[in-house]
């Protein structure tokens, strides 16, 4: 390996284990995350977010998916929808869904007894076994 490229290494290192997060939030590996305890719509969540200068958050690794599971309790947004095209899973920072922690014959829009809703949004379903699910974005 290169000099350089152990340099980068050692740097990136260095900032990543310096970070920290403000109060009542929780540092997993580079990020930091805020549970809130307010309950509303996952637009009014992406709204909270966005005003304490965070998002809903992108699952990208199987790590990450046992951590939120820890620290969720209760069913929560994630930063994930198909409000564009319908079946067409994205993150809000606009990434394409490639890892999945689905429940049970989700998503299903809604149509376990026949009726499409247009269940857009995700949550995670954190008094379960903290899998997905495809939920009314308007709903709490």
């Amino acid at each position: 390996m290169p000099a350089s490229l152990k340099r980068l290494r050692s740097v990136i290192k260095m900032i990543t284990q310096r970070k920290t997060c403000p109060a009542g939030w929780t540092k997993f590996r580079c990020s930091c995350y805020f549970l809130s305890s307010v309950s509303g719509s996952w637009t009014e969540g992406r709204q909270d977010c966005n005003k304490r200068g965070g998002d809903l958050v992108v699952i990208d690794s199987a790590e990450e998916q046992t951590f939120l599971s820890k620290l969720i309790n209760k069913d929560t947004w994630i930063g994930l929808n198909d409000r564009d095209k319908e079946g067409t899973w994205k993150w809000v920072d606009g990434t394409p869904l490639t890892v999945t922690y689905w429940a049970s014959k989700e998503p299903n829009n809604g149509n376990a007894d026949g009726n499409v809703a247009e269940e857009d949004c995700v949550k995670v379903l954190g008094s379960q076994s903290s899998n997905w699910n495809d939920n009314l974005c308007e709903a709490s």
